[in-house]
């Protein structure tokens, strides 16, 4: 009797707070957005966007990396290590295309060479676009994104007419439907999981660090905090100069108009790569306020399978039930809001997958507490305890 009413107590409670973290997290993805108001003039805007491989659709991503609807005038920078990356071709065919069409805005693709010992490729990309910038604002944009004709102007929107904004990120969205098992893990990872808990703590609009995949500075701020490559060291760049523009004391700010990444074809163990990195790049860019609830979140999920097992184990099979139904509405619950976040359905087929991450994060953190090499776009970087660059 008595190991019935543990059962049932610990399922009931897990099945509570399931339903009220959902709600919480669902309240912050469906707030309703109040766009910044037009600007009577926009500034000029240089965009930098480091490239190395060739990421999924990558000429798509360029050209419309590229069409940007900005208002004001755009230089955009396609920054390579070198002549012979797989992307290069790529992005010279687009900005010819780009330039014979007489669009709006001019673009440029440069090789900067390879990055010095303690700086990631990416860093130096980021370092040499700082350097020949001509905008009077500065964006960073990642090369696997596909920016739609708003985001760009929404970023501007929410940085100028407010001197306290260092810096004005997008949220990003997984939105293509799954080709393979890890697409939906991904997608699982960026709407249910990373992109709800980012909205949740911006609910003000401003958060302690950036998520960078599209993130637009004022010079000022960067100056203040010596540029980008106050990274230098750092695994994580755009957590870290987020950081420190909130030390400088400037706002980071998110808009609510989200960015697209483009995905397809990822293998569970692809995914699983990438879903290391991300776990150690939250270690030393995130704070602790940021993660810990995701933590919680994987904690609900212990305790619901460890009730279910202990249950089973002991022949209490009716009081199974209540925890077995906990750990299904946490399913249910992430991919409730991977859809409302702005993400495809997920396939009955590939339902398991949004336990992938609870089951898999603590062991591959346990792991890379020993093994402290992350491989990264065909580099390999070796990373002290705090998954800093050793």
């Amino acid at each position: 009797m008595i190991a019935t009413t543990f059962i049932v107590l610990i399922g009931l409670a897990l099945l509570v707070e399931i339903v009220v973290t959902h709600q919480h997290l669902r309240a912050a993805v469906e707030r309703p957005s109040q766009p910044a108001p037009r600007l009577p003039a926009y500034p000029s805007v240089t965009i930098v966007r480091p490239v190395r491989g060739r990421d999924v659709d990558a000429e798509a991503n360029f050209t419309a990396a590229l069409d940007t609807g900005y208002p004001g005038e755009v230089e955009t920078l396609f920054l390579f290590d070198d002549a012979g990356d797989p992307g290069y071709p790529v992005a010279c065919r687009v900005v010819e295309a780009h330039r014979a069409s007489g669009r709006p805005g001019r673009a440029a693709v440069k090789v900067v060479g390879a990055p010095p010992a303690g700086v990631t490729g990416k860093l130096n990309a980021m370092m040499a676009g700082e350097r020949l910038a001509q905008g009077e604002l500065i964006a960073f944009g990642d090369s696997d994104t596909r920016p739609d004709r708003q985001v760009l102007r929404a970023l501007v929107d929410a940085l100028e007419p407010r001197p306290d904004v260092g810096c004005t990120f997008a949220p990003v969205v997984v939105d293509g439907a799954p080709l393979r098992a890890g697409d939906v893990g991904y997608a699982m990872l960026i709407n249910a999981w990373y992109g709800p808990s980012v909205a949740l703590t911006a609910r003000s609009g401003e958060v302690p660090f950036i998520m960078g995949q599209l993130m637009v500075f004022r010079r000022e701020a960067l100056d203040a905090i010596g540029g980008v490559g106050c990274a230098r060291g750092q695994l994580v760049d755009d957590m870290h100069i987020g950081a420190c523009v909130a030390r400088a004391g400037y706002k980071n700010v998110m808009i609510r108009h989200p960015l697209k990444i483009a995905t397809g074809g990822m293998s569970v163990a692809g995914f699983v790569k990438l879903f290391r990195r991300w776990l150690l790049f939250s270690r030393n860019g995130l704070p602790p306020s940021f993660t810990w609830p995701m933590w919680l979140r994987g904690v609900e999920f212990w305790v619901g399978a460890l009730a279910l097992a202990f249950a089973i184990a002991t022949g209490h099979f009716f009081a199974a039930l209540i925890p077995a139904a906990g750990l299904v509405a946490f399913g249910a619950s992430l991919i409730s809001l991977g859809r409302r976040f702005g993400g495809a359905a997920v396939p009955w087929r590939w339902a398991w997958l949004p336990y992938l991450i609870p089951i898999a994060a603590p062991m591959i953190s346990a792991a890379s507490m020993v093994h402290r090499e992350v491989d990264w776009r065909g580099r390999a970087y070796a990373l002290d305890t705090q998954a800093r660059l050793a």
